[in-house]
């Protein structure tokens, strides 16, 4: 009975070119590091399904049939073709032409992927990249779908499922213009940081309180919030125009040409970590990705 070659024992595949290339049971059983027995099990098996004796004794070993003949070049390239699919792909940055996708915040945005795409673009400049903003609710489905292939969230935000790394720890600072009246090189009160009005992001929109209120809060205190927005990006160009101060994370402080105090309260920081799906965590190209973003955020002071 004729067989689709397609369907045979990758083993019993190697045996047939084995035996093709060695025309000896004896050699060909030492270069697949089985027993003679065993190789000579697997020949009986290929004349099973090829229906053919393919290898007929000569008075120095075995020589294929004609069949067995017309088999040596397809056997040969299939093999060829399932080693290179089961090696994994060379990933050159210099040359390589993928595209990733990364969730991220605003503030995220701002202070990990700005020096992360600086960094690519100097060693991967073929290498496209997707930014979209973060969906807690679809988050998971979107890694499973391929449509996220690595998310800038916080600890408390990343699933279990998720491998994930800590990219830094991040604290607040207070900023303001360099002209502003209280600019003068020395901290604010506490009295007078209540007194000034104060910009604050509220990524959802609308919100006029924030971890500093919180943290006003416990030591019985409270400031004006005159000005909320619901992105960082356009924070410094507000306070470069206004009298108005504003308590961020420190990463988005530095390059903006604004003056950076500490805050006159102490004010818990957070964590910023990678995560991404076990579906890309061998991928060559995704690790290498990963690191150097990793890299970069740990570079950066």
């Amino acid at each position: 009975m004729n067989s689709d070659i397609r369907n045979l024992d990758f083993n019993l595949l190697k045996a047939l070119d084995a035996l093709l290339d060695e025309r000896s049971v004896t050699r060909a059983a030492e270069r697949l590091h089985l027993t003679q027995p065993a190789v000579s099990g697997m020949l009986t098996r290929l004349r099973e399904s090829f229906d053919d004796p393919l290898f007929v004794r000569a008075q120095r070993g075995i020589v294929p049939t004609s069949r067995a003949l017309e088999l040596a070049v397809p056997v040969k390239q299939l093999l060829g073709d399932i080693e290179q699919m089961l090696q994994p792909q060379a990933f050159d940055p210099a040359t390589a032409n993928v595209t990733i996708t990364i969730a991220s915040t605003d503030y995220a945005l701002r202070a990990v992927v700005v020096p992360f795409l600086n960094a690519l673009r100097a060693v991967a400049p073929n290498i496209r990249v997707a930014v979209q903003p973060i969906d807690d609710l679809q988050l998971i489905t979107q890694f499973e779908r391929g449509e996220v292939d690595l998310a800038l969230l916080t600890p408390e935000s990343t699933g279990a499922m998720l491998h994930s790394e800590t990219l830094f720890n991040e604290r607040y600072v207070c900023v303001m213009r360099t002209h502003h009246p209280d600019a003068t090189g020395e901290a604010l009160t506490l009295d007078r940081f209540c007194a000034l009005d104060h910009v604050l992001v509220s990524p959802s929109g609308g919100a006029f309180q924030g971890v500093t209120d919180q943290a006003l809060a416990r030591v019985g205190r409270s400031r004006r919030v005159t000005v909320s927005v619901t992105s960082f990006l356009v924070l410094p160009e507000i306070l470069q125009a206004s009298d108005l101060i504003a308590v961020v994370p420190r990463r988005l402080a530095t390059n903006t040409g604004l003056v950076m105090t500490e805050p006159p309260v102490q004010i818990s920081g957070f964590t910023k970590t990678l995560a991404w799906h076990q579906r890309t965590h061998h991928e060559p190209s995704h690790r290498w990705l990963r690191t150097l973003l990793i890299d970069t955020c740990r570079t950066l002071t």
